[in-house]
C-alpha cells in the first residue's frame, strides 16, 4: 500500500530516478532516447528538483509504501496569474500506474491551495494515458501552447484547467 506524503530532500535522487523511469517509458517513443536524456537530465537532476522543494508557494509528494516510491507530484501557486495552482509534475512509475496511486497523489494536490479557484495543466496531446487521466479528474482542454521553459522541448502542448472550490 502506497501512502501520500510531502517529500524531502532525502526522497530526491529516487525521484530523479523515477522521473527518468517514466520519462522514458512515455516519450521515448515521441522524442527520442536522446532528447528524454537531455531533458532528465536538466530538468529531473537532483539540483533541480531541491528548488521545487524550496518553493514557498508550493506541494512536493510522493507516494511511498516504506520501501519504494511509485510516484510524485508538484503543483505551484502561478506566478502570472492569482488564485490558479499549475499542475508541473503527477508521475507514477509505469509498472503501478492504473492503481490509483496517480488519483492518490492528484487528490492530495488539489487540496493544497484552498485559495486557489482554479488548476492548470500543459500536456503533450499525444500523451493518451495522461489526457485520459486528466479528463477523468475534471480537466477539460481551453488551449494550446508550445513547451518553451528553456528551449528543450519546444512541443506542442495542450492547456487543462479544473475549476475548483476557492
Amino acid at each position: 500500500m502506497f501512502f501520500v506524503r510531502t517529500a524531502s530532500a532525502s526522497d530526491l535522487a529516487k525521484v530523479s530516478a523515477l522521473l527518468a523511469e517514466t520519462w522514458h517509458a512515455t516519450y521515448d517513443a515521441l522524442y527520442g532516447v536522446d532528447k528524454v536524456n537531455e531533458i532528465t537530465a536538466r530538468w529531473h537532476s537532483v539540483p533541480a528538483l531541491k528548488a521545487k522543494l524550496e518553493r514557498k508557494d508550493s506541494e512536493f509528494v510522493v507516494a511511498d509504501n516504506g520501501r519504494e516510491l511509485a510516484g510524485m507530484g508538484y503543483v505551484a501557486m502561478s506566478k502570472d496569474r492569482p488564485k490558479v495552482a499549475f499542475l508541473h509534475q503527477l508521475y507514477v512509475l509505469p509498472r503501478y500506474q492504473r492503481q490509483g496511486i496517480g488519483r492518490d497523489m492528484f487528490a492530495e494536490l488539489e487540496t493544497c491551495f484552498p485559495d486557489a479557484n482554479a488548476m492548470l495543466l500543459e500536456v503533450d496531446p499525444r500523451n493518451d494515458a495522461a489526457v485520459a487521466f486528466y479528463y477523468a479528474h475534471g480537466f477539460a482542454k481551453i488551449g494550446e501552447a508550445q513547451h518553451t521553459a528553456d528551449n528543450i522541448s519546444c512541443v506542442p502542448l495542450d492547456v487543462y484547467e479544473k475549476p475548483l472550490g476557492g
